[in-house]
């Protein structure tokens, strides 16, 4: 078997977000090397998946701090999974001081690219008033969104919030969310 197979495995995942780096044996030191070379490089995929790295202590030692800067290099370019990671280090107060209005910034920047799931929590911070001034409208919109793709939970939301909502405001909703595109 080629010894290289697992690293290029790793490479092919680590230049994208949409593959988290994760596999049944521990990242050997020169798979963590790579990849941190690459992220030191400035792939955003590396940078993100660095930062997974930090955050669940896979390979690296756990370091939320850590995790924060490497998301925040990808995010800043533009890459939706560390955006949505970023705000959920934000809502959390993990590596950095828990800001409501910052994680609604990273949310909404992935939640406007379609991450189904940034679009659930920037809906709970709209639902909530957490950074955002409360708005059933706007809870409903993003949830509406997020329950498009499939998640269960912005269905049970929407159904939920749907009760305390005029047909006005569900309508208002309803209409943004048809007109709804994506920003990539």
């Amino acid at each position: 078997m080629n010894r290289y197979a697992p690293l290029l495995l790793l490479l092919a995942a680590c230049c994208s977000s949409t593959a988290v780096v994760a596999q049944d044996a521990p990242l050997t030191t020169d798979q963590v090397a790579v990849i941190r070379q690459l992220a030191e490089q400035g792939n955003a995929g590396a940078q993100y998946n660095l930062g997974v790295m930090y955050a669940n202590g896979e390979g690296v030692a756990e370091n939320d701090a850590e995790a924060v800067k490497w998301y925040r290099l990808a995010a800043d370019q533009g890459d939706a999974g560390a955006q949505f990671n970023l705000g959920v280090m934000y809502a959390n107060g993990e590596g950095v001081a828990e800001n409501d209005a910052e994680a609604v910034k990273w949310y909404r920047l992935a939640a406007d690219q379609g991450d189904a799931e940034a679009q659930i929590n920037l809906g709970y911070m709209y639902a909530k008033g957490e950074g955002v001034p409360e708005s059933q409208v706007d809870a409903y919109f993003w949830w509406n969104l997020a329950a498009a793709q499939g998640i269960a939970g912005a269905k049970t939301n929407k159904a939920i919030i749907e009760k305390q909502m005029t047909r006005e405001q569900i309508a208002e909703a309803q209409r943004r969310s048809a007109a709804w595109k994506p920003k990539k």
